[in-house]
């Protein structure tokens, strides 16, 4: 067994005002995110621009934020919660979903390319090609917070949670920073430099990505431990992976399309 490194999630203080761990994780993974865009539209443009990408930036921000703490509410918080839901204003308080992060992102890159006149695949094929640097911090962050910790197990890297009771865990976290954060973005990467994808199948991409994120955390939840309050939905699954069969779905239609549209 493993000791959890027992990190303060609490970076530093301004007086009053706490600097959370968390909070630069996403600040972090975004404006990394924003650089590695810069450079794939430097590689191969196709009308994105990167003044785009540099105006793109707030709208990504405001879809992440803002979906993620929506669909966390909706898909993870306890029905006896739902009369103060408008407590998802409160953005300092931890609680984000990816599922729901993604939908706001979604919508905020078909209304950026809408209000630009662009491409919404070609937008959509970078941004999701960089999203998986998000993915790593978030999830380094969900670990040094503790929180959405593994399943009680005896491997020799098991680990106790500070507030998950006595047991040793799956440090669940460091698996999904792994697998939807190190290994999607350098699989997207490699597909990327080593042929013309994102050149001649607009779409692509952006199908690799979700097909490789449900994949990811499909397999992951068999290692996380459900919410507490909502347990196994049905034959051991749980919301994580409900909600990722959807977009492993979506995935597989944005590849096939890619594969029936060769930009000539």
């Amino acid at each position: 067994m493993l000791n959890y490194p027992n990190i303060d999630p609490v970076a530093f203080s301004l007086g009053p005002v706490e600097i959370r761990w968390y909070g630069i994780s996403y600040v972090v993974g975004i404006l990394l995110a924003w650089v590695y865009s810069r450079s794939l539209v430097r590689r191969y443009t196709d009308n994105v621009t990167l003044k785009n990408i540099d105006d793109f930036l707030i709208w990504a921000t405001i879809g992440v934020v803002v979906g993620g703490r929506i669909g966390d509410a909706i898909f993870y918080m306890p029905a006896e919660n739902y009369a103060r839901f408008w407590e998802v204003l409160y953005i300092w308080r931890p609680g984000m979903s990816f599922h729901g992060g993604l939908v706001g992102v979604a919508l905020a890159t078909f209304f950026f390319c809408r209000s630009r006149k662009l491409p919404f695949l070609c937008l959509a094929d970078i941004v999701s090609s960089a999203a998986p640097i998000g993915l790593f911090f978030g999830r380094i962050a969900n670990f040094i917070n503790a929180e959405l910790v593994g399943r009680e197990t005896d491997v020799s890297w098991a680990m106790v949670f500070p507030g998950a009771g006595p047991v040793a865990r799956h440090p669940s976290q460091l698996y999904e920073a792994f697998l939807e954060g190190f290994l999607l973005f350098f699989g997207l990467m490699a597909i990327e430099r080593l042929t013309k994808i994102r050149q001649e199948r607009p779409g692509m991409m952006f199908g690799l990505f979700l097909v490789g994120y449900g994949l990811a955390r499909i397999l992951v939840e068999n290692y996380r431990e459900p919410e507490q309050h909502q347990g196994f939905l049905f034959l051991k699954v749980t919301m994580g992976q409900l909600l990722s069969a959807p977009v492993l779905i979506a995935g597989v239609a944005f590849i096939m399309y890619a594969l029936r549209h060769k930009r000539a």
